[in-house]
């Protein structure tokens, strides 16, 4: 018989048996037919049963049948257990459904290789130095650098720039019709590279990246396409404005390749000679990355150690034009180092700032996995000590330890599939969920998160070691059944319930871990956003603005005058940029004509009555007058007077900002207000600030124009957003020159500040409390298994006297134990594990007493609540009924 025919019998179960019995009675009746008695005939041919075994044993594959014969006896045990089994299932897919969610995200940020050619081979280069704090690295370098290193490694590899991508404004049309999209500024060589063709007309070519300035040409990203075009052929030979810059579109990408930016997807592409030319030829402006695409056969590490001798070789040039640089500088300069690393999956800042808080996501999903592993496998022990006869009479005829292990782990196997559905359904929408809590609602993170074959073989072979994980040991105890033992009433509970109790340790450890982590992150999360920010973000709108030609201040005055006179607003002033948006103006200051020294002063300008309106209070002095220009008074900070004056008032004393060795501008301080967070990480300290004044002159006097700007309005409206639309209409009505690209209130820009912490803080709660309720489970569930193994025990111990405390003390004492043991190893986990995650927390460790008593206390309570139950049902038992019984 075939190998498929018998593959095919092996679900043709009724329909085999009764062609073989059909078969064996035909050869029973050609018996009688030949003339033999029927008696004789029967008996002569001997068992059916046998014979019909053994025709079945070669029509079939065996294994494959007692596999699915255990299918079939494992779907009736679950069924016959339902709300236990529901109870298992449905922790089982919240494990499974959230490390499937973690794998997605984790396998889409950093694992998932780019859909370019010989992703493999591509590298970035990174440059490791020393900053204020610490050690940094970053990826960016100027473009002189990148040509410099790509003729000196043409022969093993081909160097790619590509720019940051940045959010720009863009038009089709008139300024009153701009838009925001991503772009960069790319190699005219980076399609041909990367092996990316053309949707529609044509992509870069080398040629495209020659000479800057000579080609305005843009290419779109398939997805931009489809979402500004909705995949319109015409848009191609279309023209777009960036800037001042006109550009025509002459392709669009094909669907598969986005950018090389993980997290971002670039919607438009420039050639990299279409960049500003001052930027082009700068050796200090380090504004794109480097990517290395090796040669077939070419190792990474000779191109390292060419690459790092043009960068030392370039730093020493570099160096001769830094004329105010200390030793020290200099010293910390020399030490800088270049490095490759690898960029398969892409490089994007999203990647350096999650990578850590999605490693320890995946950990914190890992364990409450392992919880619900323990939990589901106490259940498993209890029903396998429940159903010891009935493994005593496989035993008895004849079954064999592995084909007993083979019969649970089916049935394990069967609750961890059924798990796996509802998890993959978890995770489908869970891990969306997660990366829209990555970035700001306005500029989410966009994340390729298919359901391909990676996620398959992740989720399956998931669900195996989940199988094996929770089934194997309840498995090979059923398989390790007495028969005599078990026919006879089985051994002794408390010998039973000793694998359950372990269990229980273990599950209270890892509760115990995910609740001290969790607890970690939540305070990290609550002291940042109560950090001071030295400012009132109340009902503050920031509406930032450009111009299409840069204007002259009068022009900006007369919008903010305008503004002013709107209804609903309170107050209005203007900056360059608001207050903790990531942008930054830093220079070094001279005191008495000393050189400079080596911590850096923040500068921002502001107009009069800015001061007031961010609620900043003044110590001494004075806020601007109108008439008042930059670089003639200042307004500074604490931290300011602190470094340079040693904490004394500095109102009426003077300070240099060095520009060149040759060029220094002079300030008069004419106000001194408390400190104000301006950049926008709050973990590090308020560094010393310069208020300049908004009106800006040159050398010569000429007052400056200014070309962007933002006007802060403070509204009376509780709720600013409800302005938004009516406020972008006046500032184009009170000068149609100008345009606002970007409005946001404070308290947002403030709130994006700890969106990583928010991330951290929310899930690892989430966990812990999935991982609270899934070890209160466990507890109840040995206690509630040990009331009744031990029921006739107690009754006999009641019979003959004992109180009530001494069935309360025997019930749980033992459980309890388990409780502490285990939080004393997760307690020994969390400190070990806090050391190496200490970078990610704000104002708190690990040895806090309060951060070891909030998981000793909830397990405390849990146990406690969970207990009671089983312990009441304990204390309830009737001694008399138990004599009768007995």
């Amino acid at each position: 018989m075939s190998l498929w025919s018998r593959m095919a019998n092996v679900v043709r179960g009724e329909r085999l048996n009764r062609e073989i019995d059909e078969e064996l009675e035909s050869h029973i009746e050609e018996a009688i037919a030949n003339g033999r008695d029927p008696v004789k005939a029967r008996k002569a041919f001997g068992s059916p049963m046998r014979h019909r075994e053994e025709s079945r044993d070669f029509r079939v594959i065996r294994w494959i049948d007692a596999l699915r014969a255990d299918v079939v006896f494992g779907w009736r045990q679950i069924s016959k257990t339902k709300i236990t089994s529901a109870a298992a299932i449905l922790s089982l897919a919240l494990g499974i459904g959230a490390c499937t969610a973690a794998f997605r995200l984790i396998d889409a940020l950093l694992l998932r290789p780019l859909p370019v050619a010989n992703a493999d081979r591509l590298h970035v280069i990174v440059f490791e130095g020393t900053g204020p704090n610490a050690k940094m690295t970053y990826d960016s370098c100027s473009y002189p650098m990148f040509r410099q290193m790509r003729s000196d490694v043409k022969e093993q590899a081909e160097l790619i720039a590509v720019s940051y991508a940045d959010r720009l404004d863009l038009t089709y049309g008139s300024d009153q019709e701009m838009e925001k999209e991503y772009v960069q500024f790319v190699s005219g060589w980076m399609f041909g590279a990367f092996g990316v063709k053309p949707a529609v007309g044509r992509l870069f070519s080398a040629d495209d990246d020659g000479k800057p300035g000579a080609h305005a040409y843009a290419v779109l990203s398939h997805d931009y396409w489809t979402r500004r075009f909705g995949k319109d052929p015409a848009a191609v030979g279309r023209t777009v404005r960036i800037g001042e810059t006109p550009y025509q579109i002459i392709g669009v990408a094909e669907k598969r390749f986005t950018g090389t930016e993980t997290g971002t997807s670039t919607g438009i592409f420039l050639p990299m000679a279409m960049k500003n030319p001052r930027t082009l030829e700068s050796w200090n402006n380090f504004w794109m990355r480097t990517f290395i695409q090796l040669k077939p056969g070419v190792a990474v590490e000779p191109v390292e150690e060419r690459l790092r001798a043009t960068f030392h070789a370039i730093q020493e040039e570099r160096v001769k034009t830094f004329l105010t640089l200390t030793p020290q500088q200099k010293e910390l300069f020399f030490k800088e180092k270049l490095l490759v690393d690898t960029a398969a999956a892409g490089r994007s800042n999203l990647q350096r700032d999650y990578k850590r808080p999605l490693g320890i996501l995946a950990v914190l999903v890992g364990l409450v996995l392992l919880i619900v592993c323990a939990n589901v496998a106490s259940l498993m022990t209890a029903q396998a000590a429940a159903r010891a006869r009935e493994m005593a009479l496989r035993v008895s005829i004849g079954a064999g330890r592995w084909r007993l292990v083979q019969l649970v782990l089916v049935e394990s196997a069967l609750r961890a599939f059924l798990a796996a559905i509802a998890g993959g359904l978890f995770a489908w929408w869970a891990a969306p969920f997660v990366a829209g809590m990555i970035n700001p609602p306005d500029d989410p993170a966009r994340l390729s998160l298919p359901a391909d074959w990676r996620v398959l073989g992740f989720v399956v072979l998931l669900s195996a070691g989940v199988t094996l994980l929770f089934g194997l040991v309840p498995a090979l105890r059923a398989s390790a059944v007495k028969p005599a033992s078990a026919l006879k009433g089985g051994d002794n509970p408390v010998v039973r319930g000793r694998l359950m109790h372990a269990l229980i340790a273990v599950q209270v450890a890892f509760c115990f871990l995910v609740l001290f982590v969790a607890g970690l992150f939540a305070t990290t999360f609550d002291r940042l956003t109560h950090e001071t920010t030295g400012f009132s973000a109340d009902r503050v709108l920031n509406f930032e603005t450009v111009t299409h030609q840069p204007q002259p201040p009068a022009f900006w005055e007369q919008v903010e005058e305008h503004l002013r006179e709107v209804p609903g607003v309170e107050s209005v002033a203007m900056t360059t940029w608001p207050l903790m948006s990531g942008e930054s103006w830093v220079g070094e200051m001279s005191i008495g004509g000393a050189a400079p020294g080596d911590v850096l002063s923040d500068l921002l300008a502001v107009s009069p009555g800015w001061m007031e309106e961010m609620k900043i209070p003044f110590l001494d002095g004075r806020d601007f007058r109108r008439e008042e220009v930059y670089p003639n008074v200042a307004i500074v900070n604490q931290a300011f007077a602190n470094q340079f004056f040693r904490g004394e008032n500095p109102v009426g004393k003077t300070f240099e900002k060095v520009d060149s060795p040759e060029e220094r501008s002079r300030f008069e301080i004419v106000g001194y207000v408390k400190d104000a967070r301006s950049r926008d990480n709050l973990r590090f300290p308020i560094r010393p600030t310069v208020y300049v004044p908004f009106r800006a002159v040159d050398a010569a006097g000429t007052p400056q124009m200014r070309g962007r700007g933002t006007f802060v309005v403070r509204t009376s409206s509780e709720n600013p957003l409800a302005l938004a639309s009516l406020l972008r209409q006046e500032v184009t009505r009170a000068r149609p020159e100008f345009y606002v690209n970007n409005i946001r209130t404070q308290a947002a820009i403030n709130l994006a500040r700890t969106f990583r912490e928010r991330l951290l803080a929310v899930l690892g709660l989430f966990f812990a409390g999935v991982a609270l309720v899934l070890g209160g489970v466990g507890v109840y569930g040995v206690l509630h298994y040990s009331v009744l193994q031990r029921k006739r025990e107690i009754g006999i111990r009641m019979a003959v006297g004992a109180q009530a405390g001494v069935i309360v003390r025997l019930v749980s004492m033992d459980v309890f134990l388990m409780v502490a043991i285990g939080a004393v190893v997760g307690l020994a986990l969390g400190l070990v594990s806090g050391r190496f995650i200490k970078s990610m927390f704000y104002q708190v460790k690990a040895t806090d007493w309060m951060m070891m008593a909030f998981p000793w206390a909830m397990m405390l309570v849990t146990a406690l609540a969970a207990a009671v139950v089983p312990v009441v049902r304990a204390v309830q038992i009737d001694p008399v009924e138990m004599l009768r019984a007995e």
